[in-house]
Order: C-alpha cells, then sequence, then structure tokens
C-alpha cells in the first residue's frame, strides 16, 4: 500500500460527499435568502442561525464519529438490530437532547444580549419556543441521516470517517436551515391560538 494508493482511495471514497456538501450549501445559502419572513417574525433570529447550525455540525458530528469508531471496534453493527442497539439508541438520544439544550442555551443568550446592546430582539419565550422546535425537528431528520450514512457507508466498504463530516455538514445546514423557518411558524401558529 503506497502513499499514492492511499491519497486516491481517499479522493475516491469522499469525492462524491464533497461535491454533494457544496450543492447543499448553495440550496441552503438560497433556503436562508427566502426567509425574509420568518427573519422579520423573530426579530435577532439571524443572529442565532450560525450558532444553531454550529451546533447541529457539532453534535451531530460527534455523533458520526461516535458510530463510525464502534463499527471500528466491533461495539455497534452496520443494522439497526442486534447487540448494539441499545448502545446505537442511547448515542442518538444523547446527542438530541445535547442539541437541544445547547440550542435553547444559544437562544437564550441571544434573548439576553442583543436588548443589551441595544439591537431589537424577540422575547426570550420566544426564541426558547423557536430553538426547541427547530432542534426536535432537525435532531430527529439528522440523526437519521447520520445513521444511515454511517452504516450503509460501511455496509459498502467505505470509511464512514470520510462521509460523516460532509454528510453532516450539508444536512445540517439544509435541515437545520428548514426547521427554523418550520420552527418560527409554528411558534407563530401557538403564539395566535393563546
Amino acid at each position: 500500500m503506497t502513499v499514492r494508493s492511499v491519497a486516491v482511495e481517499g479522493y475516491r471514497n469522499a469525492l462524491p460527499t464533497v461535491g454533494a456538501s457544496a450543492l447543499g450549501g448553495l440550496v441552503a445559502g438560497a433556503i436562508l435568502s427566502g426567509m425574509q419572513a420568518e427573519l422579520a417574525a423573530v426579530p435577532g433570529l439571524l443572529v442565532v442561525v450560525p450558532a444553531f447550525l454550529a451546533i447541529r455540525g457539532s453534535v451531530y458530528g460527534s455523533l458520526g464519529s461516535r458510530l463510525s469508531t464502534g463499527l471500528h471496534q466491533g461495539l455497534v453493527g452496520p443494522t439497526l438490530d442486534g447487540d448494539g442497539r441499545g448502545r446505537l439508541w442511547r448515542v442518538v438520544v444523547g446527542s438530541l437532547s445535547v442539541g437541544v439544550l445547547s440550542s435553547l442555551f444559544a437562544a437564550g443568550v441571544a434573548a439576553l444580549l442583543l436588548p443589551t446592546l441595544g439591537r431589537p430582539a424577540a422575547s426570550p419565550a420566544v426564541f426558547a419556543g423557536v430553538a426547541l422546535v427547530a432542534a426536535l425537528l432537525a435532531g430527529a431528520v439528522l440523526s437519521a441521516v447520520v445513521v444511515a450514512v454511517v452504516f450503509l457507508g460501511f455496509r459498502r466498504g467505505v470509511d464512514p470517517d470520510d462521509l460523516v463530516g460532509p454528510a453532516v455538514t450539508t444536512a445540517g445546514d439544509l435541515f437545520g436551515l428548514a426547521s427554523l423557518v418550520v420552527a418560527v411558524r409554528v411558534v407563530g401558529w401557538l403564539a395566535d391560538l393563546l
């Protein structure tokens, strides 16, 4: 095995995912540019967007790394059944919990910091509601995407570590922004009911 063969194999495995990631980034940008109504409805939401997306990448990137390591060590099998299923669900629920709590923290900081800086901001309750709904929606989808990418890649002989980063980045941006749009609408709808 030469350095060249390892490099060629790495690029061959990762290049399609990186290409999809670039395309996904463009789609995520289009979603963000179409969020004017949501950004106007929740003053200060634009400040939360980068933190929200970074949290998705960090939390679910770690989930993918944990699953990949578990597969390499034989602690988890590349299916949803078997001995590792309990470990798999605990890791997924743990990641979802960290994602929700981190999103609530970021929203709380924004709700408190923006008025201090003299910037318009939605109420802490609105920020918390948007963060909660968006984190749950994005977390559920990203958990499924990460598990599918890691398991399918592993079963096809591709190192999941080559796939996790670009897949989480792309899916996190796409589903993170889409979940923010849905969350703003759900929280607005609930506010109208109350």
